[in-house]
């Protein structure tokens, strides 16, 4: 049921009385939010003429404009369609202490599709599914999400659109996509109630706000806020405390034993390589080029030891992909830009477009490698860090993307040789530092945190492929191969 404000009509004067405290408490939120670094996420959805643009617009009048930035998202773009559907609602996502202020939301468009049968039924819930992960992922993260529903009944609905459509300077906000919704009234509201329960997430509960009185629904929708606001602060407010790197210990065993397991001993001779890279490359060139002309992305990531030979073989396979169409995402530590969002946002803004290559050299792995060994990562944060790195990887696939993820492994004796060959080796130097002779001494650790990455994320969709890369020549052919292979087994070739 919609909240009601009190039915009582509100005065002018009463009405300005209360919203100028509201509005100061506002802004004072504001700050306290931009101070703690919390990325906030206002949503304002509701049916037609309900007043979602008047909402929208009195936010970014009470609020400070520097704080806040305004989404409303309209048909995709044909960049957005050349992505998975989520891409351009985590490239909105606001930075940490700013304020995203979202017309409809996404929720708007899970609702335009309108299913009419059993497919299309099961089209809207599995967006539905898709949308609740979404926000539990950035409420687990941190983000204050309000989402907030106003409420008109049908008669109220006709009779708002009639008295905006009789005054010359309101009737353009009536039109003719508005009656259509109107004659659809019961539908709709049905189909916004199974919205709206399945989006009801921890973290981020709806709000229902009756519209029927503009000044009491302008009134509700800022104590809401507020509210939510309160009790987010009551339960965050605790000190944040340093994270200490905890003792590793191996949530999958198996994963490490299929690790050790590998065979390192595979050999490759300078000829046997050159006779046959040049026949996989013109291949696996074919396959790149069927794949573009299919409209399906390609997406390959690479993790491995350090010195395992990640850069070399990214340089071999990009021998047979046009240059254009390709882009290689080199991952280190994360910028300022970046800490200031979820982990994975860096990585969305990377997805590429139909037909096109994106080569991550290590990637969102690194959350439960590094983040995990070396305590940038709470507990609770890597832990769930598998289940998100599934979705997001399901997310490309089933939008149509050749997912590819390679672990190139060596032992501990040869990394030791790889690395004192860089330091005595002028051209190669530059790839040698402290940082690499420090995660060495943990080796132990890693190989307990690879073995669980790969146990927990080895899906049916995104299966890992283990190279033996002892031999740099047969690593770097067996990656052209499989890629190669793997391509073409997409393709349905």
């Amino acid at each position: 049921m919609a909240k009601k404000s009190r039915e009582r009509k509100l005065s002018r004067k009463e009405y300005d009385a209360r919203l100028a405290v509201l509005r100061s408490e506002l802004v004072q939120m504001q700050v306290e939010l931009k101070n703690a670094r919390v990325s906030t996420l206002i949503v304002i959805a509701g049916v037609e003429a309900s007043g979602k643009g008047e909402i929208v617009n009195l936010l970014n009048a009470w609020l400070d404009p520097r704080g806040t930035n305004t989404f409303g998202f309209r048909s995709p773009t044909d960049e957005e369609r050349e992505r998975p559907p989520m891409w351009r609602y985590w490239r909105s996502l606001p930075y940490r202490g700013r304020i995203g202020i979202y017309a409809g939301g996404w929720h708007g468009d899970a609702l335009r599709q309108e299913p009419r049968d059993a497919a299309g039924t099961r089209e809207f819930d599995t967006t539905l599914r898709r949308l609740a992960r979404f926000e539990s992922e950035l409420a687990a993260d941190g983000s204050l999400i309000i989402k907030i529903w106003l409420h008109l009944s049908e008669r109220a609905q006709a009779e708002r659109m009639l008295d905006l459509e009789s005054d010359a300077r309101t009737a353009w906000r009536v039109s003719a996509e508005d009656w259509r919704s109107h004659r659809q009234y019961e539908y709709l509201a049905r189909l916004s109630r199974r919205m709206r329960k399945a989006t009801e997430v921890p973290g981020a509960p709806w709000e229902i706000i009756s519209a029927d009185r503009e000044r009491q629904r302008n009134l509700a929708v800022a104590e809401h806020i507020l509210a939510r606001f309160r009790a987010y602060h009551r339960v965050n407010r605790r000190p944040t405390v340093a994270v200490r790197p905890e003792t590793i210990r191996p949530l999958a065993p198996a994963g490490r034993r299929r690790l050790t397991a590998l065979p390192l001993d595979q050999e490759l001779t300078s000829e046997e390589y050159e006779e046959k890279r040049d026949k996989w490359l013109g291949r696996l060139h074919r396959a790149f080029r069927e794949a573009s002309l299919a409209r399906r992305p390609v997406i390959l990531v690479f993790e491995g030891w350090d010195a395992a030979g990640k850069g070399g073989a990214i340089r071999r396979l990009s021998e047979a992909i046009d240059a254009r169409d390709c882009r290689v995402i080199p991952v280190s530590k994360p910028t300022d830009e970046e800490k200031a969002h979820h982990y994975l946002w860096r990585f969305w803004r990377h997805v590429p477009r139909a037909g096109l290559v994106t080569i991550y050299d290590r990637s969102w792995y690194g959350r439960v490698l590094v983040e995990r060994i070396e305590g940038f990562a709470r507990s609770n944060e890597w832990r769930r860090a598998y289940a998100e790195i599934n979705e997001f990887e399901r997310e490309l696939v089933e939008n149509g993307a050749i997912l590819l993820k390679f672990w190139l492994q060596v032992s501990k004796t040869e990394q030791l040789r790889r690395f004192r060959d860089r330091e005595t080796t002028d051209y190669k130097r530059h790839k040698m530092d402290l940082e690499d002779w420090r995660n060495r001494r943990k080796w132990e650790a890693y190989e307990v945190c690879v073995g669980d990455m790969l146990a927990l994320t080895e899906t049916r969709l995104a299966p890992w492929h283990l190279i033996p890369a002892e031999n740099k020549r047969y690593a770097r052919l067996e990656i052209i191969r499989t890629t190669c292979r793997e391509i073409r087994a997409a393709l349905g070739e």
